[in-house]
């Protein structure tokens, strides 16, 4: 399956982006609001300034306290951001996910975002891929 089917299948609802010097309490009432796991950062909703999780915020307290919320998103969101395209195969995004032990991708097209992918995401599609097959075997076991 590839990127571009699982953006088909998700809500056309954009990329929750929040700009450089978002405190970090911002971003964590984001994510609480939206219920999502990760934030992008960007200057202008299109470009890749970095990502910011759930994790990292939860690390970041843990490591520091509460006094990191006041502080801007940049001292703790990953600026090496590992990207994909429409194009990509989600089994090679998977493992991508799996060693680099993260959980959300986002999607460029010309150097633009246009969409983010979770593990979540590619896991319901990889389920539903082999449970179509699943149905396709029995049918030619079957004799359907």
């Amino acid at each position: 399956m590839l990127v571009s089917q699982i953006l088909k299948l998700k809500s056309d609802d954009g990329v929750v982006t929040l700009p450089p010097g978002t405190p970090v309490a911002r971003v964590a009432e984001v994510l609480s609001a939206r219920r999502i796991g990760a934030v992008v950062i960007s200057p202008d909703g299109k470009q890749l300034g970095g990502i910011v999780s759930e994790r990292d915020i939860v690390r970041e307290v843990g490591r520091r306290g509460s006094t990191c919320l006041t502080d801007t998103v940049e001292s703790i969101m990953t600026a090496k951001v590992v990207t994909c395209t429409r194009a990509d195969n989600t089994n090679d995004i998977l493992q991508k996910m799996t060693d680099g032990r993260f959980r959300h991708v986002p999607v460029l097209e010309g150097g633009e975002l246009i969409g983010l992918i979770s593990i979540g995401d590619v896991v319901k599609a990889r389920l539903s891929e082999l449970s179509m097959e699943k149905d396709a075997l029995e049918g030619m076991i079957k004799g359907f």
